[in-house]
This record gives C-alpha cells, structure tokens and sequence, in this order.
C-alpha cells in the first residue's frame, strides 16, 4: 500500500517519526504525492449519486484495485487525484461514504474506516479500507514470524493477543503457547509453535477470550483476515530452530520483540540480521514498558537499525495515525514500525492490534495465480505419526494446489529416489479442509506410513521425475568469519525446511573468501541427498560466521537406468 495522508500531517512532525526522504511535503500545502496508478490506493474527491454507467465503471475499478491488493483496497475519500486534499461537507461525506459501501456490496466485499480528518477549512477527509475475501478462500491470512533474545516476553505477548487475558505479571500468559514439558518448566520456547488471531470486517480481533467455548475452527470461520503467528526460540541453542522457521515458512512478516530491561542485546541482533539477510520486513515491539521506561532502547535502536544494513528507518507508533502510516510504508519505504506495549498493563497493545489488521497481504494476487498453476510443491517441515489416524506431514505448499485423494511423490530418500504416496486428509489452523494452496502451511495426512521420513523432504506432483541431489553450486556472500572459507570447509546450510551439514568442494574465482567477499562455491550435503532447486536462498552458518546465497546449479543423482 501507498502512502496515507496521515503521513504527511504537519500536525505529526517529529524526528523520531521521520518516515524517508522521499517522502517530503511543503508544509504551506495539504496535500499527499498523486495518485498512483498501480498498487491498492484509490483517490475520490467525492461519490455522490452516481448514474448507472458511472456506478459500474467505478465498480470495475474497485474491483481492479482489490485484485492489485490481494483483496485490500484503500479508498482516500476528499481526495483530488493530484493528492490535494480538499475534504467535503458532512452530508457529502456521508453520501460518498454510502456509495462505497454499495459499491463494496457489489463486489461482496466490506468496508472499514479506518480514519477521518478534519481539514482547517472544517471540510472532512477519510479513509476507508475495503476487504474482499477471495472465492477460494475462507479468509485473507499473513504469517508472522515472532523473534528476539529469550526472555523477551514473546511467548507471553502472543498469549496476550491471541488468548485475550493480560498477564499476571509471572508468565501465566504463555503457558498456552508451549507444546513440551520442559519448556513449561523452564520458561523458555524451544520449537515452533502456531498461534492465530482473526479479525472481522470492522477491525475487532477475534480471539480464545471473545467466547467461553470458541474454538480455532470458529476463529477461522468468524474472521475475515487470519494472522498466524510462529513463535520460534530465542535462546542461542536453539538458533537452528529459528533460522528454520524464518527460511522454512517464508513469513511475510517479522515481529522482532526486544524488552525495555535488556534492550536489543544478545540474539535479537543475530535474529535480526537474519531476518535481514531472507529479505522478511520486520517491525519491533519493545515490551516489559510496566518495568522499564523504554527511552534507552528506543534511543539505541536507531543504531541498531543502521548496523542491520539497508537504510532502515525507525518510525515510533503513538497514535492511530502513525499505525496506518506504517501500515501503509513498511513495505515501499523501508520503514521499521517501533511499538512500545506492556503484556500486564496492556499499554500500546491496541496500536498494536490495529497495526495488524491493516498490515498488507503477501504476494500479489498474479503471482498468487500464477504460483497456483504450476504443479504441486509441498516442503515438509514436521512428520510424526497419530496412532490410528497415520502418517502426518507438517509444512508449506510453495506452489499448486493439493486436494484430497492427490497422488503425489515424496523424497528423497538416501539414494535420491521418491515413491509414491497419497493425500488421505488436510489440516489447516487445526481445521479439517478439502484443499490446500499455494503459499498456504498445512499438516498432511498420507494415506501409507513410511519409515525413515525426515524434516526437509518434499511432496511432489506424481507426474513429475524429480530426484535428489548432493551436489550443487551457488553464488554466496560471506557476511561475517573470523577466517577465510576455503575447499574442504564444513559448514550448516538453511535451504527452506532443509538443515544439514555441506562441504565446500571447489570455488570459481579464488582460492578461499573472506569477509564481504562474494563467490561461486560448490557444495556437498555430508550425509545424504536433498531436493533443491535454482534460484532458491541459502544461509549458511558456522559459530559466529555466516553467509548467505543463491543456488544457480544443481547436479541430481541418477537413476540406475540413466
């Protein structure tokens, strides 16, 4: 989404607010940059009566606004098409704000306001947010993967939002977010776990507390916008799990949280540079603000942000304004939303609330359609069996779409061959579903066990003749090691759900790589083959050093018969 007029109110100037100096504005104006002509944001000076073919032509470009928003248009309403703002009176607000409405009828979609100005010359400009759940869904869903140093309060603010009950101050509110024995008793978060929180049409979330007896499939069923939450670790043991999840799930989003008491110290930098290097838009929420006046680490963030590489720029969230501000420029204007809240007061948790109802979708709707067409890719990220009920394959579909009843292959196996399996079932957000799609996580249920499944295998489409591979090249940039990479180096490779050990074979250019060097490396997976393809990410990590990269070739093992 583009910029608000929220942004550009002389009213908001401030240093810590500064958003990008692309974005300036004279102040002896009131005005926003014009409209622009692609993305979801759409100026209307007024709508008011509109004939039959006028109201159908503004139909079909709601419609198109929709589509560029994956479901999400903003609507400026007293807005001129050059950006001025001109407001309208009461009544024709009024009647603009109606024609949207059955505008949005139209097309089954709702609205929203989501803010409304009044301008010095006592006129009105607002601003609506209009939401259409696509056909084949049930509702609009982001992932947002939620980072930081342990003890950092993550576990306890996701079961603030997501449970509905402030904490008592002693971790009552995360226990809810635990899956094993030895994480209730040690406070600390050591796999990933699956929250959701739900909104409906007007904005109010929907979570475990709106009733005594509601349930996740209700949640789902009553939402139009699903956020789901991946509370990974933040203990430097389990880093590995982290990286996994951050590279594994491909969140739209990261929620980076840092205590006011500690600040952003020990892995919440190491999280971030990650976070960083995997090109996920992260904002930050400092908690524990019931304890700690959080002026310190608001002051030493600023640095921080520098240090993590492209320009980030810190806007502090204080009022609704800036919560659509950042709503709207996280994405276009590198802008790091700064949330200061308290799980046991409750402070700042609605600017928080709010933020996330308005934070923007993932990928566009064309490459939603386009990923759909192609041919089903599901990377396993969990596999256990449930007594009676089976194998079950826990992950992300990456592309196509899987029913029940799909025949589908999985692998590798340790000779790099895949075997035939089927769809039995499909879980998604713990509700039984018929389909899955692309860019969707799941749990799968195959109609067979098999023994020897790992985390990091894939679900193909049958029709395909995939096969795996140990060695394969990429184009890699060493971030950080104290010494130089050279052949024979042994380092842990992150591709997607895949975690395991490789070796450096060979390099193109030079005979080992330092530090902010760049080079086309060889690898080979140490214990057995994997499935990867070109163009896919890779972070590779050993201690302190790391190193990120790109596959630009692949070398799969051949069948017997080749």
């Amino acid at each position: 989404m583009d910029s608000f007029f929220s942004l550009f109110d002389p009213g908001n100037e401030n240093d810590n607010n500064t958003v990008s100096d692309e974005f300036t504005l004279d102040h002896n104006q009131n005005a926003l940059p014009p409209e622009p002509q692609l993305g979801n944001v759409e100026y209307k000076l007024k709508i008011v009566n509109p004939t039959k073919q006028r109201f159908e032509h503004l139909v079909t470009q709601l419609k198109w606004r929709l589509r560029e928003g994956n479901g999400e248009a903003i609507y400026e309403i007293g807005v001129e098409d050059s950006g001025i703002l001109t407001g309208l009176t009461k009544r024709d607000m009024t009647a603009s704000l109606q024609t949207l409405k059955q505008m949005a009828l139209k097309l089954g979609a709702t609205t929203s306001l989501l803010q409304e100005r009044i301008l010095e010359n006592k006129r009105i400009v607002t601003e609506v947010l209009v939401r259409k759940i696509p056909d084949d869904q049930n509702n609009i869903e982001i992932r947002v993967a939620v980072l930081g140093n342990a003890d950092a309060g993550k576990s306890t603010l996701l079961g603030v939002l997501t449970q509905g009950n402030l904490d008592n101050g002693r971790g009552r509110a995360r226990l809810n977010m635990f899956r094993h024995l030895h994480e209730i008793q040690s406070g600390r978060t050591s796999s990933i776990s699956h929250e959701i929180l739900g909104f409906n049409s007007q904005g109010q979330p929907i979570n475990y507390s709106s009733s005594e007896l509601i349930t996740a499939e209700e949640i789902c069923d009553s939402s139009t916008k699903l956020v789901t939450f991946l509370d990974l670790a933040g203990h430097k043991k389990y880093l590995r799990t982290t990286i996994q999840g951050l590279s594994g799930y491909s969140p739209h989003h990261a929620m980076l949280v840092v205590s006011s008491a500690a600040g952003a110290v020990g892995m919440a930098q190491e999280h971030l540079a990650i976070a960083v290097a995997l090109n996920v838009p992260f904002f930050i929420v400092i908690t524990k603000n019931d304890l700690v006046d959080p002026a310190n680490t608001l002051q030493n963030l600023e640095s921080f942000l520098k240090q993590a590489g492209s320009r980030r720029v810190p806007l502090i969230v204080t009022t609704m304004d800036d919560v659509i501000t950042a709503g709207a420029n996280q994405l276009t204007a590198n802008v790091v939303p700064i949330f200061c809240v308290s799980s046991v007061t409750g402070n700042g948790l609605e600017l928080l609330t709010k933020f996330l109802y308005v934070l923007p979708p993932g990928n566009s709707s064309k490459e939603k359609e386009r990923l759909e067409q192609e041919t089903p890719e599901f990377h396993i990220d969990e596999n256990f069996r449930a007594g009676e009920v089976g194998q079950i394959l826990g992950g992300l579909l990456t592309r196509g779409v899987i029913a029940e009843g799909t025949l589908m292959r999985i692998g590798p196996m340790k000779d790099g061959s895949f075997q035939d399996v089927s769809v039995k079932s499909i879980h998604r957000n713990r509700v039984p579903c018929r389909m899955v799609r692309a860019g969707q996580s799941a749990a799968i249920c195959l109609n067979s066990y098999l023994p020897h499944l790992r985390n990091g295998m894939v679900l193909v489409a049958r029709e395909e003749n995939p096969r795996g591979c140990l060695f394969f090249q990429a184009s890699v940039s060493v971030l950080f090691h104290e010494t130089a990479i050279h052949p024979g180096f042994q380092t842990t490779v992150h591709i997607g759900n895949i975690r395991q050990t490789a070796i450096v074979i060979g390099m193109f250019s030079s005979k080992c790589i330092h530090t902010n060097e760049r080079d086309s490396v060889v690898f080979k997976f140490k214990n057995h083959p994997e499935y990867v393809a070109v163009g896919q990410r890779l972070l590779f990590r050993d201690g302190s050093g790391k190193g990120i990269g790109e596959i630009t070739q692949i070398f799969p093992l051949q069948n017997d018969n080749d």
